[in-house]
């Protein structure tokens, strides 16, 4: 079962943190399942964009 949202959904933006838990869980016994494989990039990639939105350049 997909975790992500799908077309019809409205789909929710999420922060690096909420996203890593995401991508931790798909890793929680050590291994990625090969048919969770679509999602755990596409998260990754979620993440990386997030990510650099929480960059602050410094003062």
């Amino acid at each position: 079962m997909s975790t992500f949202p799908r077309e019809s959904e409205p789909e929710t933006l999420m922060s690096a943190s909420e996203l890593n838990i995401r991508i931790r869980e798909l890793w929680a016994d050590g291994t990625l399942p090969e048919d969770r494989r679509p999602e755990y990039e596409a998260l990754v990639v979620e993440w990386a964009a997030a990510a650099q939105e929480d960059v602050r350049p410094a003062a």
